[in-house]
């Protein structure tokens, strides 16, 4: 059964190894709050010296205003770990990158807050980069089904880990899915506290 997890404007972000630096900026981690980090992101990419927006960013561009899927290239999320990475992203409305690949931190902080990340092939990058280059996209994530469906009966398959897929689909951070486990947990823990009495 399908099962729509996200549609919406795509921007193509042709950059590859685009690390966490460039994401959000070192000066912009010292909130102690999650909220207030989307004009923060691509900060030195998407404003000039002056504080106006650089015209030549692609976030800046008319036809990719309200894109809320990223497009990009190899090895996004490079560089050191920051939570503030995704809270970036995701709080300027993007909830689904796809990339040729991610680093494992960027990834894993994502999927925790709620992010689907995507991992294709170069070939079906390059292929979707072409469309792309054709006009506007919207594109819809069938979870589910695992496809991201590019309209006229097109679509591109990928594969995911799926555990990850059940918590995207069930809305649960990893604490929340092991809470779902905790029947489980409480057998173990009882099964091992009656093999190993002295233990305590």
């Amino acid at each position: 059964m399908s099962q729509i997890f996200a549609k919406g404007l795509v921007c193509p972000l042709d950059k590859n190894n685009v690390d966490t630096d460039q994401i959000i900026p070192k000066q912009f981690l010292t909130s102690v709050s999650r909220d207030g980090f989307a004009e923060a992101l691509f900060f030195d990419w998407r404003y000039q010296a002056d504080g106006s927006a650089n015209p030549e960013f692609i976030l800046n561009e008319p036809q990719y205003q309200g894109a809320s899927i990223l497009l990009t290239r190899t090895n996004f999320g490079c560089g050191s770990s920051r939570e503030h990475a995704p809270w970036a992203i995701q709080q300027y409305g993007f909830n689904v990158i796809i990339a040729e690949s991610f680093a494992d931190i960027f990834f894993n902080n994502s999927v925790n807050n709620g992010m689907l990340l995507i991992s294709l092939s170069a070939s079906n990058i390059e292929f979707l980069f072409n469309r792309c280059k054709q006009g506007s996209q919207q594109w819809q994530i069938d979870l589910a089904n695992q496809e991201i469906l590019l309209g006229n009966n097109a679509a591109v398959g990928f594969a995911m880990d799926q555990d990850v897929k059940q918590r995207l689909l069930s809305g649960l951070d990893f604490i929340g899915a092991s809470e779902t486990l905790s029947p489980q947990i409480g057998q173990y823990e009882a099964a091992r506290k009656q093999a190993t009495p002295w233990l305590g």
